[in-house]
């Protein structure tokens, strides 16, 4: 009898720990990431934060926009941090014009019904904007598209050369549509297509006269370029967000709430000087996002 209550007691001790591990794998957050400096930052801070607070997170980055979408619509992924235009415009196919709030709340509506869950929308606003060369925007006082479309237009006989990444010069959305809006118009010589990431570097080296850039990238601060106010409001809004399983959010009952504060403490100041520090002055990703969570008193 003895004998087989200490075996019974070792089985027990055995299921117990069996038991334990498994629920630990099964309460294992994935959280993905995309594979631009802006996610690699926000995947970590997020990563930092929540594992600060007790959760097993396994962190997955480097990963395309649709292979992300996809693993999370699968269940493979709880937590991504999604740009609303991206969700409107790549996933949903939405082509008309929608206001920022308007264009949440539609993405919202639809990754519901998937299962997919938009908590609160950061002011983190990644979108596209026309820079200029700090010098160039210094003497002219241009800080509005409008204004430099008027500047344009005064000036027929001068070449305007605008750099831009050969997807935007030529998709349905990009070039065309935004000199309708403007009112402008740039001759084939005068657009210069080019890989993204040279947009930058001419700009800093004033081989171009207007770039488009990301508002947020760490080089429009690095290479003081100056983003132009989109007044016309023609490009579309990018918040970033976090977006998370539904079912993750029902086993994680304080999730939703730290994840909303932490999308309240994110900003395109913020982001530009992270962004800034890793691709300009060489921090790593963890430095820097330890260094946000240090001065972001978070709940």
């Amino acid at each position: 009898m003895t004998s087989l209550f200490k075996r019974s007691r070792r089985w027990l001790a055995t299921a117990v720990v069996l038991f334990t591990s498994l629920h630990a794998s099964a309460a294992t957050l994935v959280l993905g990431g995309k594979n631009f400096t802006e996610q690699y930052v926000l995947t970590e801070i997020t990563s930092q934060y929540l594992r600060a607070k007790g959760y097993t997170i396994d962190a997955r980055t480097g990963l395309g926009s649709t292979l992300l979408r996809s693993a999370q619509e699968n269940g493979q992924v709880d937590i991504t941090w999604e740009y609303t235009g991206t969700a409107a415009i790549v996933y949903n196919k939405i082509t008309e014009k929608l206001d920022p709030k308007t264009m949440y709340e539609r993405v919202k509506a639809l990754d519901a019904k998937r299962g997919l869950v938009w908590l609160d929308a950061s002011p983190l606003n990644n979108t596209y904007a026309l820079g200029l060369p700090q010098q160039e925007a210094r003497q002219t006082g241009i800080r509005t598209i409008s204004q430099l479309a008027v500047k344009i237009a005064a000036e027929p006989n001068k070449k305007h050369v605008f750099a831009m990444d050969a997807e935007f010069a030529n998709r349905p959305d990009g070039l065309k549509p935004l000199e309708a809006a403007y009112g402008m118009h740039f001759s084939r010589a005068e657009t210069r297509q080019m890989d993204p990431g040279l947009v930058y570097t001419a700009l800093h080296n004033n081989q171009v006269s207007i770039g488009l850039i990301y508002t947020t990238d760490g080089r429009v601060k690095g290479f003081d370029i100056v983003p132009l106010e989109d007044d016309r409001h023609y490009f579309p809004a990018y918040n970033a967000t976090p977006v998370v399983r539904k079912t993750t959010l029902d086993q994680n009952p304080q999730l939703a709430k730290q994840l909303n504060a932490l999308s309240d403490s994110l900003n395109n100041d913020v982001m530009l000087e992270m962004n800034k520090q890793v691709d300009i002055d060489g921090k790593s990703v963890r430095e820097v996002a330890a260094e946000f969570l240090r001065t972001h008193k978070l709940p």
